[in-house]
């Protein structure tokens, strides 16, 4: 699914004006019987409704909506906000069949003073101010309104983005001054801003409803920003011939665990292995062998010549992926050591966790990372590297302009993880859950993602794909364990189940 811009989302609605064709009043009343049967599928006609209308077309839509829910006898009070004296030509038209309702409707139009109405938590209202054109703070009467609805204990629904809420950048907005919905209907498509944690105080319960926007100028219109789900998941899964052998599903070589530490590379090596490895080598410091054989007797270990920490380079002509960096140390030694490994690692290559702390504290030997590398960090690790960011937009921004400075892989992790490419497109992914914010998520991440590039899937495919496949085990797992059950291990237990359901 691709994440349009505003403007792109202005664009889409007059393509599917133009081409449908049909009037831009009539798809205005589309999307208002899609909005109404929203609204009475969870309120019912009993309950008191308040419309706030804006003077733009998320007010034509809200006075739509106010006419429908009277047409199905509910008791609905209307207050359109005209202070400059003009309204858009489809809200004008909403607001005179609305008044031709003759006695059925109560609409009140704000021209200078407005005194407003009781607002009581047995009431809903219909939040119609401002929808998905909006560019900059609301401020004057217009934010002291959403500060007195965000103080009330009304319901509130919005139409199509909460009012005062940018679809992109809000980083510098005024959070005080953004409506905090019940619910939010966001109309056609998913809107960028939605997928940032900071909104989420905002959106409420979220709806996408289909208002029969253009198939084929969503397919015309380039985004930026893709939605990853399980249709596209599906298609990337590739086939194991009937005739396979373990040389023919690839090695991979894992670096991680100083002492201590174990755990990281236990469990990256286990997740490499579960994503169709047909080897996997771990390279761990002396006095973790015993824990790596018996934990994972699967697994090839390989040995450093120091007891505890990472002070060998592997040469890696032999693998076709390296993972490197779960649980790794940041010593000094450890420190040059990486570097060199991965000046030397030609194959496909994943740096994750205390590589990129080291990465961080060195920025200089970013130029020295070979194209093509994947980078997995959460959002701390991202910031160690870039600066610190305000906000979750600034912080994609970031992890963008990396990804195409590097000429790789940015793979910025959370509730809906960033897939950063390197031409700046960018595929947030739509599995996963809460229960998987436990010690050892990333590491699991590390070692699906190895384990799908030695196999053999592209760089590409394979971050999307090892991204999707971490959080649908997540999500597999959940329903059996729950969200504060869940570990990492339980990951790797459930991945085989991820495939299946893929697969079939």
């Amino acid at each position: 699914m691709k994440i349009f811009t505003s403007a792109q989302i202005h664009e889409l609605d007059k393509y599917t004006i133009d081409h449908e064709p049909i009037k831009s009043i009539d798809l205005m009343e589309r999307a208002a019987r899609v909005l109404t049967r929203a609204i009475t599928e969870r309120w019912p006609s009993t309950i008191p409704i308040i419309v706030f209308a804006g003077p733009g077309n998320n007010g034509g839509d809200a006075l739509a909506v106010a006419r429908m829910l009277i047409e199905q006898n509910y008791q609905v009070q209307t207050f359109l906000f005209n202070i400059t004296g003009h309204l858009s030509a489809d809200c004008a038209e909403n607001k005179k069949r609305l008044c031709d309702k003759k006695g059925r409707s109560l609409l009140t139009e704000i021209t200078q003073e407005f005194d407003p109405p009781h607002l009581d938590s047995g009431m809903l209202i219909v939040d119609g101010l401002f929808g998905s054109g909006l560019n900059k703070p609301l401020a004057g009467g217009f934010a002291s309104l959403v500060k007195y609805i965000n103080a009330s204990k009304a319901d509130v629904v919005s139409i199509d983005v909460p009012s005062g809420l940018m679809t992109e950048d809000n980083t510098y907005n005024v959070s005080a001054n953004i409506i905090r919905a019940t619910q939010t209907l966001t109309l056609g498509q998913l809107k960028l801003s939605f997928l940032f944690p900071e909104s989420q105080a905002y959106i409420g319960q979220l709806r996408i409803l289909d208002i029969r926007l253009s198939r084929e100028g969503m397919e015309k219109i380039e985004s930026n920003y893709t939605l990853m789900e399980e249709d596209i998941a599906r298609q990337l899964i590739m086939q194991r011939d009937r005739f396979a052998h373990k040389g023919q599903m690839g090695s991979a070589l894992i670096i991680a665990g100083c002492y201590g530490m174990a755990g990281a590379s236990v469990l990256a090596t286990k997740a490499c292995l579960r994503a169709g490895a047909g080897k996997v080598t771990t390279h761990v410091p002396k006095r973790n062998v015993a824990i790596m054989q018996v934990a994972v007797p699967e697994a090839i270990v390989s040995i450093d010549r120091e007891e505890t920490s990472f002070t060998e380079g592997v040469a890696t002509e032999d693998f076709q992926a390296v993972g490197i960096g779960p649980g790794l140390g940041t010593s000094e030694q450890t420190a040059i050591t990486l570097i060199a490994q991965l000046r030397r690692t030609q194959c496909p290559l994943v740096i994750d966790a205390d590589a990129l702390n080291i990465l961080a504290s060195r920025r200089a030997w970013l130029q020295q990372l070979p194209k093509g590398v994947i980078m997995t960090p959460h959002p701390k690790e991202l910031d160690r590297m870039e600066g610190k960011c305000i906000d979750s937009f600034e912080r994609l921004t970031k992890a963008r302009e990396l990804a195409e400075r590097l000429q790789g892989y940015v793979i910025l992790k959370g509730h809906h993880t960033a897939i950063c490419m390197p031409d700046g497109h960018v595929v947030f992914n739509n599995s996963g859950n809460a229960g998987m914010a436990t010690a050892g998520s990333g590491d699991v991440l590390t070692g699906i993602i190895t384990g799908l590039l030695a196999r053999g899937y592209e760089r590409r495919e394979a971050c999307m794909l090892g991204v999707y496949l971490h959080g649908l085990a997540g999500d597999l797992a959940v329903r059996e364990l729950g969200e504060e059950s869940l570990i990492a291990s339980d990951l790797i237990q459930y991945l085989p189940k991820a495939f299946v359901r893929l697969k079939n």
